[in-house]
């Protein structure tokens, strides 16, 4: 990993496009015009699931420990799986997404915009 001279890290990201690739192996749900819908409320239903073993935490019922991180990592994998499936839908690659967002937070980091509110910081 390098930094150019934007300040934007200069990373190469090939990994998680062949991720998914792989992901596309195991989306078995029909194909219909409501797809990607779908596929978003799965995302917000996953994460509301890392949210809430989160919140178990916070709240004492579970301990942060190895076995409960690896709980949190399974819900983790399934939001990323939801990402890879509604990115296919979109007809993009990840990779695109992770630049993007590369992109984005060097952009805010070199304007001293990282905190704050709003898209166009």
């Amino acid at each position: 990993m390098m930094i150019n001279m934007n300040g934007v890290m200069n990373i190469q990201i090939v990994d998680i496009d062949k991720y998914q690739e792989f992901t596309k192996t195991t989306d078995i749900y029909p194909k219909n015009e409501f797809n990607l819908g779908y596929k978003a409320l799965g995302l917000t239903g996953e994460a509301g699931e890392v949210a809430d073993k989160i919140k178990k935490f916070y709240r004492g019922d579970k301990p942060l420990d190895e076995e409960y991180k690896k709980e949190i990592v399974k819900e983790l994998g399934d939001v990323l799986w939801y990402i890879a499936a509604i990115t296919t839908e979109l007809g993009i690659n990840m990779s695109e997404v992770v630049m993007a967002n590369v992109v984005k937070l060097s952009e805010r980091k070199a304007n001293g915009n990282i905190q704050g509110n709003g898209d166009n910081r």
